[in-house]
């Protein structure tokens, strides 16, 4: 039987040790070679994370004020509190791989990476063992035409995404073609039921390749760029950045580079020429960053937050016309999130910006912060349901008045359920956990909506949870946005709510009332498409009240955007 040698890349807690080497920590002198590589904040946190990871929480005493570095190092590793060794482990290798995209690589050749055995043709793996825990066995998944795509946990359903009638449950589809590299902290977009992956990190090394996703087909292939005619650019390796569809187009927007300009930068990607190009965009840019959210609400993106290339946390906030062009730094009033990366947000009836988790260097947060874009007030409601724990790293989409929530992490483990809080009524609920180390359980994954005849999917690809992932999985949502329906039905001209229900003629029909039925089910098909054929006739001529129409679903939405602001204003704490 043929066998596959993969390799997975060093767990915890050797691939901490392996970092740790790598800055210094060897056995000579670690402060002097962490301030020679970094700067002195970053090379601070790395010494007192090192601390807490190999020693614990600090415990000596102060030193004088006076010595100015014992006292430094003393503050920065006191600071960290009760962390524990595991999670200070995942930080010191995520500010490294951050500060240093490189370093595994160039370290891997003195380090030994552990070889898996894959057996091809859809034979299992035995359990895995690492640092005394075991994790569910894998089974690999193969194509049509027998080329391995993946490892899957056993906990998920495997099978063509077409035949499964289960609604709130990851399914893992057989996608062909030739998957991207895994990884995390990438960009993901659709654009016409193709979903686009670009960029990430993988082993600390930012990535700039592109590939699509048919959702149709499920086949992988990766785009080719071009260079611009007009404004010729390459596509820089990053991470941490967002891609935002516009008509044919895709944005790229900041992430953390090898060398970071001094603003953000916006990329273009023309789908149609294949080309990457970089907008010239007029005024005061943000700061460069990564981490941060972009959101597009009409035609503008608000972006909030992120963290800098000085490992600055932000909470700043910046829109961009996408008309003129131009950026507008807000000066909101009301108390802003705390500044905070790797947070998601998402933009209801397209007033209110919902803010949710995030962390900082040493602490992530599970908190909902809202800002109205018509006053520019920020708001701190009060959540309601099963709120979710704390974490970082998450991904959000939303399907009408329903916010999906998934992965993310607390630098202690993934987060195991999905969620999803109703943003009407800010009232949060879990649709379904995952077990083991599933990718959908991880930090930095992407998170997209798409259609599948004719229902909303939920499209989930990479991620790391102790190793980066390739993955895919879908999962068919229950939970249907009743805002649409209500905005409609207040919406409906009187000529066309007075035709018959058909509803209720059938429920007559069965009470047995004195009406004359059809004689067979292929009569009543018949009437049935005689009326359907009626009724659009009826509805080609309400084709005149288009403009009212439009005016009374304006009407309707600012009717709902009304209600929602009594709901926050109430629920806020005074």
């Amino acid at each position: 039987m043929a066998m596959a040698r993969a390799t997975s890349g060093l767990q915890y807690p050797e691939r901490f040790y392996a970092a740790a080497s790598y800055v210094g920590f060897d056995g000579s002198s670690p402060t002097k070679t962490l301030t020679s590589k970094f700067a002195k904040s970053t090379a601070l946190l790395l010494y007192s994370l090192y601390q807490q990871a190999s020693v614990g929480p600090c415990n000596i005493p102060e030193p004088s004020t006076w010595k100015l570095v014992e006292h430094s190092k003393w503050a920065s590793w006191n600071q960290l509190g009760n962390m524990s060794s595991t999670e200070a482990m995942r930080l010191f290798v995520k500010i490294l791989e951050e500060e240093d995209p490189g370093w595994y690589s160039r370290a891997s050749n003195s380090v030994v990476e552990p070889v898996i055995d894959v057996q091809m043709n859809n034979s299992k793996v035995e359990p895995v063992i690492e640092n005394g825990n075991s994790y569910p066995e894998t089974k690999t998944i193969s194509t049509q035409n027998g080329s391995e795509v993946g490892t899957q946990d056993k906990d998920i359903v495997v099978e063509g995404f077409g035949s499964v009638e289960v609604y709130d449950q990851w399914i893992a589809p057989p996608v062909s073609g030739g998957n991207p590299k895994a990884r995390y902290e990438h960009g993901a977009a659709v654009v016409q039921d193709k979903l686009y992956i670009y960029g990430g990190n993988h082993n600390g090394r930012y990535l700039n390749d592109l590939h699509v996703l048919d959702l149709r087909s499920w086949t992988w292939s990766k785009i080719e760029a071009k260079t611009g005619v007009e404004s010729p650019t390459t596509s820089i390796p990053c991470a941490g950045h967002s891609l935002i569809p516009w008509g044919n187009k895709l944005l790229s927007i900041a992430g953390h580079t090898k060398d970071p300009s001094e603003s953000i930068q916006v990329k273009e990607f023309d789908l149609e020429t294949a080309a990457w190009s970089t907008l010239k965009i007029f005024g005061k840019a943000p700061v460069s960053r990564g981490g941060q959210s972009v959101n597009l609400v009409g035609k503008t993106l608000v972006i909030f937050g992120g963290q800098d290339a000085k490992r600055t946390l932000l909470n700043d906030l910046h829109i961009l016309d996408l008309e003129t062009m131009t950026w507008d730094e807000i000066d909101a009033v009301g108390v802003p999130p705390s500044p905070r990366s790797d947070h998601t947000a998402a933009v209801h009836v397209d007033r209110y910006l919902l803010i949710f988790g995030g962390g900082s260097h040493a602490t992530c947060y599970n908190d909902l912060h809202v800002l109205d874009l018509q006053t520019m007030e920020w708001s701190r409601p009060t959540q309601l349901g099963e709120i979710p724990s704390p974490r970082a790293g998450h991904a959000g989409v939303t399907v009408g008045e329903n916010w999906f929530i998934v992965g993310g992490g607390d630098n202690k483990s993934g987060v195991s359920e999905t969620v999803v809080l109703n943003m009407s009524t800010l009232t949060w609920s879990v649709v379904t956990s995952v077990q083991g180390r599933v990718p959908v359980a991880s930090e930095g994954l992407s998170l997209v909506v798409s259609s599948y005849d004719g229902e909303d999917i939920l499209v989930s690809f990479g991620g790391y949870n102790g190793r980066y992932n390739n993955e895919v999985y879908v999962l068919k949502p229950s939970h249907k946005s009743t805002l649409q329906s209500k905005i409609i039905e207040n919406s409906i001209p009187d000529s066309v709510s007075a035709i018959p229900n058909v509803t209720n003629v059938e429920s007559e029909f069965e009470a047995g009332h004195d009406a004359d039925p059809p004689k067979s089910k292929g009569d009543l098909v018949s009437v049935l498409k005689a009326e359907k054929e009626e009724l659009e006739s009826s509805l080609s001529k309400e084709k005149q009240h288009a403009l009212q129409l439009k005016q009374d679903l304006v009407e309707a939405e600012s009717r709902n955007s009304d209600l929602y602001k009594v709901v926050i204003t109430m629920a806020s704490p005074s």
